[in-house]
């Protein structure tokens, strides 16, 4: 069976996952959904993400050519970013929709796709998410990083999982009708 490539990002309730500037203090870093979610993460073994993702990492001490995700293969895609002496299983590679396949192929566990915007949507147009998983945090941003960046038509999902917890986030689960 092939591995899904499941979609799971924190989002306000107007549908930024981060704000100007790439700011994401807004957002809960503890609570039962934050705990939930560090759970689910072992459900993967491969992580994909732009670069705009990775570099929010720096702020947090992610030194460059780190991974990002230990115990998993990191993907960054980026056309900009160079890094020298990346630590072993940290990839720096090209949007390429064959990569993407190998990647699938190579992955025994799901791949968590958990950012950004433009690389969700651009994995969306190219049929290669399988689901949708959104962290609903209590804010409203008014601006930012959109979930998915400059979708070219409407995409339908279907409710599969629904959680609520006390601090007021909720995960949604969607799977991608294709």
């Amino acid at each position: 069976m092939q591995s899904k490539i499941v979609y799971y990002v924190a989002t306000s309730i107007d549908g930024f996952i981060a704000g100007s500037h790439n700011d994401i203090s807004s957002f809960f870093y503890e609570g039962e959904g934050v705990e939930k979610y560090k759970s689910d993460l072992s459900g993967f073994d491969t992580v994909l993400m732009g670069r705009k993702t990775y570099e929010v990492g720096f702020k947090f001490g992610l030194k460059p050519g780190s991974k990002a995700y230990p115990g998993m293969r990191n993907y960054i895609f980026s056309e900009h970013l160079y890094l020298e002496n990346c630590e072993e299983g940290v990839h720096v590679c090209s949007m390429d929709a064959n990569l993407i396949k190998e990647i699938r192929k190579t992955s025994t566990k799901d791949i968590y796709l958990c950012g950004g915007g433009m690389l969700a949507a651009w994995l969306l147009q190219h049929g290669q998410v399988d689901e949708v998983r959104i962290k609903i945090n209590p804010i409203i941003l008014g601006t930012g990083v959109k979930l998915f960046s400059n979708l070219d038509r409407t995409w339908k999902l279907h409710l599969t999982n629904q959680e609520s917890f006390d601090e007021g986030m909720t995960i949604l689960s969607y799977d991608v009708i294709k």
